[in-house]
């Protein structure tokens, strides 16, 4: 099975009861369930109860760290079943007590109005190679499991327009933009596309709010978690074609870091839009 399929295998959800699904837990290596894992698990429980809607957009709020190495049970609230829009509110649950609490809300495809921002001049992702985020030298300073990680191909390709290297302790202007697809072509199915690219938009985000700081998302002693995470779906995209990920982080203060997102097809259409703040704490010494 390939990574691609591994993943999907993520959202084949068990369904327990009317409404209760339970997911089994991904570990990215870091020890804790990754946010997109929960993200994306919350909106597969949602679209198992509604029929012929896309989700349009979701917000959620993470409120314990996940443990990956035991299953998610998700309930769903149906809010309201309308004709066109339809709303639902789930809890992500571990040990008996919600780990997140997500509202999404579908709506029948429908033409209208359009207009967008456009996309950044930024190179086409054929003119960039894929490159490990790490680089080799700095590999042996994070632990086994999390290296692990970040030197296996995972599901998703990423081609970045900006070297970053986490490591790097000099001030950055706040912004990453990332090239990504899925490995393997998949099926022509909206729910499945925007289930995944509600995964992936947990990837690079709220790390573009330590750029101007000098410091890295991977140092110990940096208190660094998500605290919610908002997405807004435009338009019909296919996550098996490239897509550009336009990160900046407009503010960090008060010990968080706020970052958007703007999602564009290889053909500059905006597809998507993401919000996020993350909690930035420094410790005066390494985390035991």
């Amino acid at each position: 099975m390939n990574e691609l399929d591994k993943l999907l295998s993520y959202f084949d959800l068990e369904q327990l009861e009317h409404n209760l699904f339970r997911g089994q837990s991904l570990d990215i290596g870091t020890g804790r369930i990754f946010g997109g894992q929960a993200l994306a698990q919350s909106l597969q429980a949602a679209y198992l109860t509604t029929d012929g809607q896309e989700v349009h957009s979701l917000h959620a709020y993470f409120l314990r760290e996940g443990d990956c190495n035991k299953p998610v049970v998700y309930e769903v609230e149906r809010a309201r079943d309308g004709r066109t829009f339809s709303n639902r509110r789930v809890s992500a649950i571990q040990n008996g007590r919600p780990i997140l609490i997500l509202s999404c809300s579908f709506q029948r495809l429908e033409a209208g109005f359009e207009h967008q921002k456009p996309m950044p001049d930024v190179p086409m992702p054929d003119e960039l190679t894929e490159k490990t985020l790490i680089p080799g030298d700095k590999i042996k300073q994070l632990s086994p499991r999390m290296r692990r990680t970040l030197t296996t191909q995972g599901p998703f390709e990423f081609r970045f327009v900006d070297d970053v290297d986490p490591f790097d302790d000099q001030p950055k202007e706040p912004f990453k933009r990332i090239w990504f697809r899925a490995r393997a072509p998949l099926a022509k199915d909206h729910s499945l596309h925007r289930t995944l690219l509600t995964f992936v938009s947990d990837f690079h985000l709220v790390s573009t709010a330590t750029l101007p700081h000098g410091i890295s998302y991977l140092d110990p002693k940096l208190q660094f978690a998500s605290l919610d995470h908002a997405m807004w779906f435009h338009r019909p995209f296919q996550i098996d074609d490239w897509l550009l990920y336009d990160c900046d982080s407009p503010s960090a203060s008060e010990a968080r870091g706020f970052a958007t997102g703007h999602v564009f097809n290889i053909k500059g259409e905006l597809v998507a839009s993401t919000a996020q703040q993350g909690l930035m704490r420094m410790w005066d010494k390494e985390k035991s």
